[in-house]
């Protein structure tokens, strides 16, 4: 098997440094290649002046998706891996990734998150949707075989988030597997000064509505999911209203945010499945577009 390890990244360069030695070290032979975004930190330089990276190819748009996509165009590996520039592989990583592609399209494992008051890891998580057994993975610690991405033509472009989620359900309907192993973990710390990120709830309803929409057409499943997912962030967003952590004109403002990213969403992922009738479920794939990379610097 010849690995290939796309990292996206964005103003991220001391802590991609830090990942890329982990990698050199657990995966010297795999392929490297850096999907940089327009990044101002000097993460270029950076990257440039390493030996352990393949291929640097820089884009102008910060969307995830977009950056996956032009990693898959430049990989060259018959296994595609996607790490988060801020994941460092642990030793036996390369082992679980070998041996899960071994037996599924797909395989992923578990991220260990240093916090303030210790340490979280994810477990596996899967859902049955309109009789579909779909295992979700973390877009930031995943390998897939390079056929099973190329039958999906890769993530989809339009999605600002959720793209690994949609990837998840497309799988599940080309009846492919996906598998865990515990030994293809990576770990992060916990960044003291990054602070709280403000969740734009207009867009996680837009992904959700249109991700459920398009694998699954407008079905009362679709339109169950969506409504208890708003309803539990509504219940929560009230919380923090009476202990006066977020106010009245916050609370409705968030939930026309909600609305209205609910109707894009679903609106959006009808047309997109009239657009795409394949198994692919995707007209906004890593083939519809030629114009992801600005430069790309090739030491193969």
């Amino acid at each position: 098997m010849h690995l290939s390890v796309v990292v996206p990244t964005l103003n991220g360069r001391d802590r991609l440094a830090a990942g890329l030695d982990a990698l050199a070290e657990a995966a010297p032979d795999a392929e490297v290649v850096v999907v940089n975004g327009p990044s101002a930190d000097g993460t270029t330089g950076m990257v440039r002046d390493r030996d352990d990276v393949d291929v640097l190819v820089e884009i102008s748009d910060r969307t995830l998706n977009v950056a996956r996509n032009a990693g898959i165009r430049a990989a060259s590996g018959d296994a595609i891996a996607f790490l988060r520039y801020d994941f460092a592989v642990e030793e036996r990583w390369l082992d679980g990734v070998t041996d899960g592609l071994e037996e599924a399209a797909a395989v992923t494992g578990p991220s260990h998150r240093t916090l303030r008051a210790g340490m979280t890891t994810e477990t596996l998580e899967r859902r049955t949707i309109c009789g579909r057994d779909v295992t979700y993975f973390n877009g930031g610690n995943v390998a897939f075989r390079r056929d099973a991405l190329e039958e999906l033509d890769g993530f989809d472009e339009y999605l600002l988030t959720g793209g690994a989620r949609d990837v998840a359900h497309r799988l599940a309907g080309a009846g492919e597997a996906v598998t865990w192993r515990p030994e293809m973990s990576v770990r992060t710390e916990y960044e003291a000064d990054g602070g709280v990120k403000e969740r734009d709830w207009g867009w996680k309803y837009r992904a959700l509505g249109y991700r459920l929409a398009k694998n699954y057409g407008f079905r009362p499943t679709v339109a169950r999911r969506t409504l208890r997912h708003a309803r539990t962030d509504a219940f929560s967003a009230a919380r923090d209203v009476v202990r006066g952590d977020a106010t009245p004109t916050g609370w409705f403002g968030t939930g026309r945010d909600v609305v209205g990213g609910m109707a894009t969403g679903i609106s959006d992922g009808l047309v997109a499945r009239a657009r795409d009738r394949s198994t692919a479920r995707n007209p906004h794939g890593c083939s519809k577009r030629t114009d992801r990379a600005v430069a790309t610097y090739d030491w193969r």
